[in-house]
């Protein structure tokens, strides 16, 4: 990159439908405009700051969101754009440590604006072929099963007609055949691939974890060395603690953010109860919380957190699960 050339940074607040953005330069006033979340919108972005900043060089900056952010991030690094997908836990808490507490979407656009300017985050690195499949794979998996408990639902109802519940039964039997396929397949496509095999193994370490679960770390959460800790991994997945405040004198208990992937954080659900059972570690932090008085919730949600650390740490260092391990302060901080 040649240092003399100007840049622009523009952060990008994104959500479901549509995004706003904040364009900032070296001179001149900041701009602002909303977009839709499409491939339209996408175009319309790249057209508008082009004719807003010519002859600069362009730093695209958005939060890793659920899976809003993914389409727009791809449309830019393909067309040779620089593009961070940055953890919402640092520009959140850069955001408070400059004093901005403003929530709205122009604002959010704002705050990443400047801390791509302030921070040079790293460039957005696209997952491999075969995480990118492995992705797929796994979100349809969780759409037909949401669609399996539906009809299931809807046939468990009392006074179902005698024809209805015949097509209740087709469909269920479709969608048990097409799940079946599935899990066949990527256990088929993990097998197939030493690097995802052996992330699989090392996760399967970890009690608490099963198969499908390892599945869905490696499938949805990025490479390891892209996080500086595991409490930067535990961010991602919206699992990182918020404290809650009003002004400087209402201050409650801290929750989990939720600003983050949500596949990943559904996924560790039904683990974390698993885990406090069986895992020495997540039910030692478990009981803890629940003895000094926390809510059992708060207790599922910490397991949650201290599977993603746990995770985390045997990706990182590449050594199996072992409950005697020393782990680092960092590693086991509590929810």
């Amino acid at each position: 990159m040649d240092p003399i050339q100007p840049m622009t940074w523009v952060g990008i607040d994104i959500a479901k439908l549509t995004f706003e953005v904040c364009l900032l330069r070296t001179q001149g006033k900041l701009q602002r405009k909303s977009f839709a979340n499409t491939p339209e919108g996408f175009a319309k972005l790249v057209r508008w700051t082009e004719h807003l900043a010519p002859e600069t060089i362009c730093h695209f900056c958005m939060e890793a969101t659920g899976s809003y952010y993914e389409a727009l991030a791809v449309f830019l690094a393909e067309g040779d754009y620089r593009v961070s997908v940055v953890n919402p836990y640092r520009t959140r808490h850069a955001a408070l440590g400059k004093g901005s507490i403003n929530k709205t979407d122009t604002a959010e656009a704002y705050d990443l604006a400047e801390y791509a300017r302030k921070e040079q985050p790293p460039l957005w690195r696209r997952a491999a072929p075969e995480v990118r499949l492995l992705i797929g794979l796994l979100r349809r998996l969780q759409t037909l099963k949401d669609q399996l408990a539906a009809e299931q639902n809807r046939l468990s109802e009392p006074g179902v007609l005698e024809e209805v519940q015949t097509s209740l039964k087709k469909s269920i039997a479709f969608l048990e055949g097409e799940i079946d396929a599935l899990l066949k397949q990527i256990d088929t496509h993990i097998g197939g691939h030493p690097d995802l095999k052996a992330d699989r193994d090392l996760l399967l370490s970890i009690p608490g974890i099963g198969e499908l679960t390892a599945a869905w770390l490696m499938a949805e959460l990025p490479d390891v060395s892209l996080f500086a800790s595991g409490e930067a991994a535990a961010a991602y997945a919206g699992l990182a603690p918020s404290p809650y405040t009003s002004g400087t004198s209402v201050k409650r208990l801290t929750h989990l953010s939720k600003k983050g992937n949500p596949h990943l954080r559904r996924a560790l659900f039904m683990p974390a109860l698993t885990a406090i059972r069986f895992n020495p570690l997540v039910k030692a932090l478990y009981d803890r919380l629940i003895a000094k008085g926390r809510p059992r919730m708060v207790g599922v949600g910490a397991a949650m957190r201290k599977l993603v650390l746990l995770a985390y740490g045997v990706l990182k260092n590449r050594v199996k699960f072992d409950k005697d391990w020393k782990s680092t302060p960092s590693s086991s901080a509590e929810a």
